[in-house]
């Protein structure tokens, strides 16, 4: 076999014994390393709960879910239109969308996310995932790859995306967090909306805007995994992290 056909089954053997989250990013991003990438990011959107695996700094994921940028990213909204393998971003092109969409590259190149290759895999009902390759190598020949390793490529991403699937299933939220990662105004916001407070009842009661009342409230919902402001209010209770 050649080298890339080396790589590939190994990819292939080491996949089959990952049983958790961490494990599949092990074997990714090694897969990333060995085919000259330096980040990998596997995305799955399903309804209001995203699943995460990646390689790329906690600094950026974490402001990404904040700021809701999977309804904003280029590669993400032709992942939900393309199916075939896509390579996005480079020092030889002007970066695509709107103004917002140019500033997004712009913050991501800053965290590394320059460039790189995206298997799109669409799912029923309105389920999408990307597995994406990443590097912040100017010169990189993404051209090149998608010429010369797109069936590899693709057949890579299929297999991370069926082995997560079978292994994890829906259970791992975009950014899993610990109620101690509740910041102290989280908490306070929380507590009085647990006390039947309005947004601007607490905005009063702790001396801050309205606005962001609500966005305390919301990456406080995003980090306990929950769908609504109220059951938020619930696990936050159940776990004690409001005593």
């Amino acid at each position: 076999m050649n080298p890339l056909e080396n790589t590939f089954q190994e990819f292939v053997d080491a996949i089959q014994t990952a049983g958790d989250a961490k494990a599949f990013e092990r074997v990714a991003a090694r897969l990333a390393q060995n085919l000259g990438f330096q980040r990998f990011a596997y995305l799955r959107l399903t309804g209001d709960a995203p699943m995460l695996i990646s390689s790329y700094p906690q600094s950026w994921t974490s402001r990404y879910f904040h700021l809701g940028y999977q309804q904003l990213d280029p590669v993400i909204l032709r992942a939900r239109v393309e199916r075939d393998l896509f390579s996005w971003g480079g020092a030889a092109r002007a970066p695509a969308g709107d103004r917002a969409q140019r500033q997004f590259f712009d913050e991501a190149t800053t965290f590394g996310v320059r460039s790189g290759i995206t298997v799109p895999i669409r799912g029923g009902f309105g389920r999408v995932a990307a597995f994406t390759l990443a590097t912040s190598d100017r010169e990189f020949d993404l051209e090149r790859i998608v010429r010369e390793w797109k069936d590899i490529v693709h057949q890579v991403g299929l297999y991370f995306h069926v082995h997560v699937g079978a292994r994890l299933g829906a259970a791992l939220p975009a950014h899993e967090h610990s109620g101690a990662e509740l910041t102290q105004r989280e908490r306070q916001c929380l507590a009085w909306t647990a006390q039947g407070k309005t947004v601007a009842d607490i905005a009063v009661l702790v001396a801050i805007a309205p606005r962001t009342v609500v966005f305390h409230l919301e990456n406080a919902r995003r980090k306990l995994g929950a769908a609504s402001i109220a059951q938020c209010v619930a696990v936050a209770l159940r776990r004690g992290l409001l005593a």
